[in-house]
Protein backbone atom coordinates (compact mmCIF):
# COMPACT_ATOMS: atom_id res chain seq x y z
CA UNK A 1 0.00 0.00 0.00
CA UNK A 2 2.01 3.46 -0.85
CA UNK A 3 -0.39 5.86 -0.67
CA UNK A 4 -2.19 8.54 -2.39
CA UNK A 5 -0.23 10.72 -4.70
CA UNK A 6 3.22 10.47 -6.13
CA UNK A 7 5.51 11.70 -3.12
CA UNK A 8 4.04 9.32 -0.98
CA UNK A 9 4.00 6.49 -3.43
CA UNK A 10 7.79 7.39 -3.85
CA UNK A 11 9.01 7.29 -0.26
CA UNK A 12 6.48 4.34 0.82
CA UNK A 13 7.64 2.10 -1.84
CA UNK A 14 11.59 2.94 -1.52
CA UNK A 15 10.70 2.10 2.32
CA UNK A 16 9.31 -1.16 1.49
CA UNK A 17 12.04 -1.62 -0.42
CA UNK A 18 14.64 -1.02 1.74
CA UNK A 19 13.32 -2.91 4.15
CA UNK A 20 11.48 -5.99 2.63
CA UNK A 21 13.78 -6.61 -0.41
CA UNK A 22 10.94 -7.92 -2.50
CA UNK A 23 11.88 -9.60 -5.43
CA UNK A 24 9.64 -7.61 -8.05
CA UNK A 25 6.79 -5.25 -7.26
CA UNK A 26 3.03 -5.19 -8.69
CA UNK A 27 1.33 -2.25 -8.75
CA UNK A 28 -2.38 -2.04 -9.27
CA UNK A 29 -5.00 0.81 -8.48
CA UNK A 30 -7.98 2.56 -10.17
CA UNK A 31 -7.79 5.22 -12.87
CA UNK A 32 -9.43 7.85 -14.93
CA UNK A 33 -9.52 7.03 -18.96
CA UNK A 34 -10.41 8.53 -22.25
CA UNK A 35 -12.64 6.45 -23.91
CA UNK A 36 -11.96 2.73 -22.17
CA UNK A 37 -14.88 1.29 -20.38
CA UNK A 38 -14.94 1.71 -16.21
CA UNK A 39 -14.06 -2.64 -15.35
CA UNK A 40 -11.63 -2.70 -17.88
CA UNK A 41 -8.03 -3.69 -17.06
CA UNK A 42 -4.66 -1.30 -18.74
CA UNK A 43 -1.06 -2.81 -18.37
CA UNK A 44 1.40 0.15 -18.27
CA UNK A 45 3.40 -0.28 -21.16
CA UNK A 46 5.42 3.18 -19.00
CA UNK A 47 4.74 5.18 -16.80
CA UNK A 48 4.61 9.19 -17.55
CA UNK A 49 4.81 11.95 -15.30
CA UNK A 50 3.18 14.51 -16.61
CA UNK A 51 3.10 17.11 -13.59
CA UNK A 52 6.86 18.03 -14.06
CA UNK A 53 7.64 20.91 -16.37
CA UNK A 54 11.41 22.11 -16.41
CA UNK A 55 13.58 23.86 -18.91
CA UNK A 56 16.48 21.44 -17.68
CA UNK A 57 16.41 17.78 -19.09
CA UNK A 58 14.28 15.77 -16.04
CA UNK A 59 13.31 11.84 -16.03
CA UNK A 60 9.37 11.98 -17.11
CA UNK A 61 9.32 8.03 -17.87
CA UNK A 62 9.72 4.94 -16.42
CA UNK A 63 8.85 1.66 -17.58
CA UNK A 64 8.13 -1.79 -16.21
CA UNK A 65 10.39 -4.68 -16.11
CA UNK A 66 10.19 -6.65 -19.44
CA UNK A 67 9.63 -9.66 -17.96
CA UNK A 68 7.18 -8.97 -15.73
CA UNK A 69 5.36 -6.72 -18.48
CA UNK A 70 5.69 -10.55 -20.64
CA UNK A 71 3.81 -12.57 -18.13
CA UNK A 72 0.97 -9.50 -17.09
CA UNK A 73 0.50 -9.46 -20.23
CA UNK A 74 0.35 -13.27 -20.99
CA UNK A 75 -2.14 -13.34 -17.43
CA UNK A 76 -4.54 -10.79 -19.20
CA UNK A 77 -4.69 -11.18 -22.76
CA UNK A 78 -7.76 -8.92 -22.57
CA UNK A 79 -6.83 -6.05 -20.82
CA UNK A 80 -5.26 -3.36 -22.65
CA UNK A 81 -1.41 -2.20 -22.74
CA UNK A 82 -0.56 1.66 -22.93
CA UNK A 83 1.70 4.25 -21.41
CA UNK A 84 -0.66 5.07 -17.84
CA UNK A 85 0.26 9.06 -16.80
CA UNK A 86 0.78 9.94 -13.42
CA UNK A 87 -0.47 13.22 -11.65
CA UNK A 88 -1.29 14.59 -8.44
CA UNK A 89 -4.32 16.32 -9.07
CA UNK A 90 -7.49 14.18 -10.04
CA UNK A 91 -8.22 14.43 -13.80
CA UNK A 92 -4.30 16.54 -13.99
CA UNK A 93 -2.50 17.51 -17.17
CA UNK A 94 -2.07 13.91 -18.30
CA UNK A 95 -5.55 14.22 -20.26
CA UNK A 96 -3.60 16.96 -22.24
CA UNK A 97 -0.43 15.01 -22.99
CA UNK A 98 0.02 13.25 -26.21
CA UNK A 99 -0.26 9.57 -26.40
CA UNK A 100 -1.79 9.28 -22.67
CA UNK A 101 -5.81 7.93 -22.43
CA UNK A 102 -4.81 6.37 -18.64
CA UNK A 103 -4.25 8.57 -15.76
CA UNK A 104 -3.57 7.33 -12.32
CA UNK A 105 -1.75 9.26 -9.46
CA UNK A 106 1.03 6.81 -7.73
CA UNK A 107 2.81 4.69 -10.96
CA UNK A 108 5.40 6.76 -12.29
CA UNK A 109 6.61 7.00 -8.29
CA UNK A 110 6.43 3.49 -7.96
CA UNK A 111 8.17 1.85 -11.25
CA UNK A 112 10.83 5.08 -10.02
CA UNK A 113 11.35 4.23 -7.15
CA UNK A 114 11.72 0.89 -8.49
CA UNK A 115 14.07 1.25 -11.45
CA UNK A 116 16.49 3.27 -9.00
CA UNK A 117 16.80 -0.04 -6.75
CA UNK A 118 16.85 -2.60 -9.48
CA UNK A 119 13.95 -4.00 -8.17
CA UNK A 120 11.51 -5.59 -11.06
CA UNK A 121 8.33 -3.83 -11.45
CA UNK A 122 4.69 -3.65 -13.40
CA UNK A 123 1.53 -1.51 -13.10
CA UNK A 124 -1.91 -2.58 -13.68
CA UNK A 125 -4.89 -0.78 -13.16
CA UNK A 126 -8.51 -0.84 -13.86
CA UNK A 127 -10.41 1.83 -15.33
CA UNK A 128 -13.25 3.66 -12.84
CA UNK A 129 -14.11 6.67 -14.73
CA UNK A 130 -13.42 8.78 -18.02
CA UNK A 131 -10.75 11.39 -17.51
CA UNK A 132 -12.25 15.03 -17.21
CA UNK A 133 -15.61 13.28 -15.41
CA UNK A 134 -16.53 16.25 -13.12
CA UNK A 135 -19.71 14.14 -11.91
CA UNK A 136 -18.36 11.76 -9.21
CA UNK A 137 -21.14 10.01 -8.91
CA UNK A 138 -20.67 8.58 -12.28
CA UNK A 139 -17.29 7.84 -11.45
CA UNK A 140 -17.22 3.17 -10.97
CA UNK A 141 -14.48 3.15 -8.20
CA UNK A 142 -16.21 -0.05 -6.83
CA UNK A 143 -16.40 -1.55 -10.45
CA UNK A 144 -12.67 -1.22 -10.78
CA UNK A 145 -11.79 -2.33 -7.50
CA UNK A 146 -13.88 -5.37 -8.03
CA UNK A 147 -12.44 -5.99 -11.35
CA UNK A 148 -8.68 -6.15 -9.59
CA UNK A 149 -9.79 -8.65 -6.70
CA UNK A 150 -10.86 -10.72 -9.92
CA UNK A 151 -7.39 -11.08 -11.52
CA UNK A 152 -5.38 -10.44 -8.60
CA UNK A 153 -5.17 -14.14 -7.52
CA UNK A 154 -4.41 -15.77 -11.07
CA UNK A 155 -2.03 -12.98 -11.96
CA UNK A 156 0.15 -13.34 -8.64
CA UNK A 157 0.17 -17.35 -9.36
CA UNK A 158 1.43 -16.11 -12.64
CA UNK A 159 4.07 -13.36 -11.65
CA UNK A 160 5.37 -15.95 -9.24
CA UNK A 161 6.24 -18.44 -11.56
Amino acid sequence: MCGIGPVEAAVATARAIALEQPTGVLHVGVAGAKGITPGRLVIGTEAVYCDLAAEVPVVQHATPDPTLLATTEAALPYAVALPIGTSAAVDGPCGAHPGIRVEGMEGFAVLRACELTGTPAVEVRAVSNEIGEGDRARWQVARGIDTLAEVLPGLLAALRT
